[in-house]
């Protein structure tokens, strides 16, 4: 527009510019981002998934138990709006580092002016740190934020029930632990839900609540009354292994680990997931979020499934960076090299003798993207046809916001209608012929593809 204006007239020139808008404003890129970023997003901050006639809640007062760099992050995004928090650990000086940690980030918000000095006092005196649960029995919302560990969660549980008052909800900040699971200790289980908040918290917009087979509609109400009040945006999700969110990305992390073990080229795998718009590649991704995490959640799959679980490649990968000492960014070194500040220089040259194959010479760039895209968008449509996933917009909002999937499109279902299902069933069946059974289009695609329609209407 500026350099065709340039060669013109001043009255051409905003002619030659008006157009070209027009044209972008037409596109189905800027109508999906809109509908999704816009419209839906601002729907479900208003409340769009509370039950309908339950009470306002009026909350005054949180506790978080683990004062971690989650717990912490909960903490800081609670008192930042005015609530009390006490903050709980296993001992004083571990709450009182978490503390800290939410000082930390107030002085953050002075430095870039969003709060004056006498705010940041005044905010930190309402984080009460202690080793105490006791002191959890003023608070309407309990959040547990420990180490996702099932065992060590539910003895926590049966030590915070008995001091919750009376009304009082207990949620549990887990990332992938299924919610009806983690409540079996509990004598009421109805007042018990996830709010799975995403990392780092005080950047991360999303909340993820999942509801239990028990959690009843006021614990629904609180939560979403809560995370409205701290200015996130929630999606409500049934419960199942992963939720929505998770289920989603760790497929994403491990078709790059796949792709890595046949041998195709690291930055390849990176650049190819900038290419349809992911703001981080698998490897950079699993770099942030940690090897020892995914080793976790990798063990902690296994002790669930039993039998049903499925021996991949991708977990040698892990085992081997872990005993290299390469865990990610927060160790300074993982799929990537980090100089002393954590700042990301290039990918580490030894990733090249992890490959269990020489480089494939057929792979081309569309593959590892279509490869890359695909893996995630069907599992999210997998997710909605199985009811963890209770709507389309809620998932292309989480989509964007959980793990910036494929935001230039509006998300995994608003890609899924651009690219055309007629289209999708095909490219499906060229990767699952070739990769396997994870590429299956799911029936919900079939049938949209066979009558013409799409999610969107």
């Amino acid at each position: 527009s500026v350099y065709e204006g340039a060669l013109v007239d001043f009255d051409s020139a905003l002619k030659i510019e008006a157009r070209w808008f027009t044209s972008v404003l037409m596109t189905d890129t800027c109508t999906n981002m809109a509908r999704t970023l816009f419209l839906n997003k601002s729907a479900l901050e208003k409340g769009q998934q509370r039950p309908a006639g339950a009470e306002e809640t009026n909350l005054k007062q949180i506790s978080v138990i683990g004062s971690g760099m989650m717990g912490s992050g909960i903490a800081y995004a609670s008192v930042l709006q005015g609530l009390e928090v006490v903050l709980v650990d296993q001992n004083t000086e571990a709450a009182e580092s978490g503390k800290t940690n939410i000082e930390t980030l107030l002085n953050e918000s002075v430095k870039r002016k969003k709060l004056s000095e006498e705010e940041k006092i005044r905010l930190l005196d309402n984080v009460k740190a202690t080793s105490s649960l006791e002191r959890i029995s003023g608070s309407d919302l309990v959040i547990e934020a420990v180490f996702e560990d099932l065992q060590l969660k539910q003895s926590l549980y049966q030590k915070i029930e008995p001091h919750l008052k009376e009304g009082a909800i207990l949620a549990s900040n887990t990332s992938t632990l299924p919610i009806t699971k983690l409540s079996e200790v509990l004598r009421d289980g109805a007042r018990f839900i996830g709010i799975h908040f995403f990392s780092p918290v005080d950047k991360m917009n999303l909340v993820e609540v999942i509801k239990s087979e028990q959690t009843n509609e006021k614990s629904l109400a609180v939560a979403l009354d809560y995370t409205n009040l701290i200015k996130k945006t929630p999606i409500v999700v049934n419960d199942s292994r992963g939720f929505y969110a998770n289920r989603c990305i760790i497929p994403y992390i491990n078709e790059g680990l796949l792709m890595l073990s046949e041998g195709i080229e690291p930055a390849l795998i990176e650049n190819s997931a900038k290419q349809i718009g992911m703001p981080l590649g698998p490897l950079q991704l699993l770099d942030e979020l940690s090897v020892s995490l995914a080793l976790n959640v990798a063990k902690e799959t296994k002790e669930a499934l039993g039998n049903e679980y499925e021996e991949t490649v991708t977990e040698s990968i892990l085992l081997e960076m872990s005993q290299k000492n390469r865990i990610g960014r927060k160790e300074l070194a993982g799929f990537y090299e980090y100089d002393d500040k954590g700042r990301r220089l290039r990918l580490w040259e030894g990733l090249r003798n992890l490959n269990l194959e020489t480089n494939p010479s057929d792979v081309t760039t569309e593959t590892v993207k279509n490869r890359l895209a695909y893996v995630q968008a069907l599992e999210a449509v997998r997710a909605f046809e199985e009811n963890i996933l209770l709507s389309v917009e809620e998932g292309d909002v989480g989509g964007i916001l959980g793990w910036g999937c494929l935001i230039w499109a509006g998300g995994p279902f608003s890609w899924l209608d651009h690219v055309g299902h007629e289209n999708v069933v095909s490219e499906c069946q060229k990767l699952y012929d070739q990769y396997g059974a994870r590429f299956a289009a799911p029936k919900v695609i079939k049938e949209l593809a066979s009558s013409g329609r799409k999610f969107y209407n």
